[in-house]
């Protein structure tokens, strides 16, 4: 087929607004799906009732080294500054939507005591179960029995718990990036119903 100019000008004109479209609407997976579920999470720790699983903020590499010990902070992966800056914008996140936290749990990693602290949510309890099993699958039956207890006592208030990627894989069958937030709701029977997930800062 042959255009003439003023066909050719249509095409063009159109290709440039079918590519300012593509620009400025991101497709519905990319972006409103996880729009819609961190609306639904932050909904949910308001309403009081649900639990925050936080992964601990950015702390560059993967594991600890090898003899680290958990009254060293020296000896463990920590987070970097950039880490840092991410705790503290979660936590005024958490403020600055209204979300109250009843209680603080963490790991007693130093990368998630830092980040709980980091948070200024209120007094941190380490709490063993919340413990990393990475280096130790083994000890995953106890660590999530553990967590799953905690959860299991009837509370009205919204509780955070800092923890480690494992952790919540086992708990809820997320992957969670650093910094990113699993709501969950537990139910009597033990289970526990995701309501969303917040994204890092």
């Amino acid at each position: 087929m042959i255009l003439g100019e003023r066909g050719s000008w249509r095409l063009r004109a159109a290709a440039m607004v079918m590519g300012l479209l593509a620009f400025t609407c991101p497709p519905a997976a990319r972006a409103g799906d996880e729009t819609d579920g961190a609306a639904m999470a932050w909904a949910a720790l308001r309403a009081g009732g649900a639990v925050a699983l936080l992964r601990h903020a950015s702390a560059p590499g993967t594991g600890d080294p090898p003899g680290f010990r958990l009254d060293d902070c020296a000896t463990q992966r920590n987070l970097s500054a950039a880490g840092r800056a991410e705790a503290a914008a979660i936590g005024a996140a958490f403020r600055a939507r209204g979300v109250h936290a009843d209680a603080v749990y963490s790991s007693q990693w130093c990368r998630c005591l830092e980040t709980a602290r980091l948070l200024d949510l209120g007094p941190v309890t380490p709490f063993a179960p919340l413990n990393s099993f990475f280096e130790n699958q083994g000890e995953e039956p106890e660590r999530t029995a553990g967590v799953r207890a905690l959860l299991a006592e009837p509370r009205t208030g919204t509780i955070v718990l800092v923890t480690h990627q494992v952790n919540i894989t086992a708990l809820t069958g997320i992957l969670p990036r650093s910094g990113e937030t699993v709501v969950v709701r537990p139910r009597e029977s033990g289970a526990l119903d995701v309501t969303g997930r917040i994204p890092p800062p």
